[in-house]
């Protein structure tokens, strides 16, 4: 194992923590209705618990409204006793063929509680990339202890690693200051 390798190796963990962070905060509710608000919920599909996505047509046709086409009618009761009991507070109805989800307007102590959940999860991912670093930087180290690399090129490659560092965490600020702004905007 070479530098570049564990620089490559420690930037693609960072890429993904962010990346991941970044689906998360599509499940935190904005005022405005977002068909990933509903990529958590597990409908009972004959028995087997499968992913709305996978059972249903999920769109957004009004800012305040989502609807949910199921492929199989039978299922609809399923799909809207999944979304009853999720935690997303949500009043589904149906009409036979197709549930209808109004997103009503979000209070605002409802909107503190979100921003709280999109620092924590900000935080818990910050907390990922650090721990990647400190692996990059153990292997590194381990490197210079076996006499594989030489000290300056173990202080050289330990300064770009925290370059990595601090770049994926400031886009993972970033990230987290765009989610809060759209989640406090009425």
């Amino acid at each position: 194992m070479d530098i570049n390798q564990v620089k490559t190796d420690a930037e693609a963990h960072m890429k993904a923590t962010v990346e991941d962070a970044r689906r998360k905060f599509l499940h935190i509710r904005t005022g405005r209705a977002s068909v990933n608000l509903l990529d958590t919920i597990v409908v009972d599909y004959y028995g087997s618990p499968t992913p709305l996505s996978q059972v249903a047509a999920i769109s957004a046709p009004e800012p305040s409204l989502l609807t949910v086409q199921p492929w199989d009618p039978s299922v609809i009761k399923a799909i809207e006793k999944a979304i009853q009991t999720s935690d997303l507070n949500l009043n589904p109805s149906n009409d036979g063929k197709m549930v209808r989800i109004p997103i009503p307007q979000l209070t605002e102590e409802r909107r503190k509680q979100l921003v709280r959940v999109v620092h924590d999860i900000t935080e818990e991912h910050r907390t990922a990339i650090r721990n990647i670093r400190r692996d990059a930087n153990d292997r590194l180290k381990g490197m210079l202890k076996d006499k594989a690399i030489s000290e300056d090129d173990e202080r050289k490659a330990l300064d770009e690693v925290q370059k990595l560092t601090d770049g994926y965490i400031s886009k993972l600020n970033d990230l987290a200051r765009q989610r809060e702004t759209e989640v406090m905007t009425v």
